[in-house]
């Protein structure tokens, strides 16, 4: 104590700074909401006071059309979005437990379509479960698809609600920017 006062500094006494929680990472986040018939998808750029958007989408294939060139315009579009704008990272909606076994297959092979145009680019892939992304936008986990949707106008300041599918694509985003600003006890899961 004496040391301190006295204006010299001990080893004992020296104390390391307080770290402060980082600040917000500015990155361009890509969202995707996977499903044969239409997938969601939406850009983000992540700054530090807020978030814009820079572009949005569904990946819309007719009934009509067989499941080997609905997966192939998946891949096909979304490797045209990375192109473009170039995302640090993806993030794609969690695994749901799907009643009907026919649906929960269909739809895991829109999501791997989607994974696999999206690990080609060598950018980190990430998942957040559903209820945690309307947790994240809405405030609550089982919040209605409108209600996700206007919170994502409203937080991406836009003058239209996006439709259904890309509203679910740019709530992802928003909900890994969200993550990403803070320190969170659990931290997104990495695929």
């Amino acid at each position: 104590m004496k040391a301190r006062l006295g204006g010299r500094s001990s080893p004992a006494a020296a104390i390391s700074p307080i770290t402060q929680p980082a600040a917000r990472i500015t990155q361009t986040i890509l969202g995707i909401d996977p499903s044969l018939r239409g997938t969601g998808y939406g850009v983000i750029f992540a700054g530090k006071a807020c978030s814009i958007l820079l572009a949005q989408g569904t990946i819309s294939c007719p009934a009509k059309w067989e499941r080997s060139r609905c997966l192939a315009e998946i891949s096909r579009t979304l490797r045209k979005v990375l192109r473009e704008h170039r995302p640090g990272v993806c993030v794609v909606e969690g695994l749901f437990f799907a009643q009907n076994l026919q649906t929960a297959l269909i739809m895991g092979e829109a999501r791997g379509a989607a994974m696999a145009a999206i690990a080609e680019s060598g950018i980190e892939i990430f998942e957040i479960a559903t209820r945690k992304v309307k947790q994240a936008i809405v405030g609550h986990g089982a919040a209605q698809k409108i209600a996700v949707a206007k919170m994502v106008q409203r937080m991406l300041n836009l003058a239209e609600l996006p439709a259904p599918d890309a509203a679910d694509a740019l709530a992802l985003a928003l909900a890994h920017a969200q993550e990403n600003s803070r320190h969170g006890l659990t931290p997104p899961k990495r695929i």
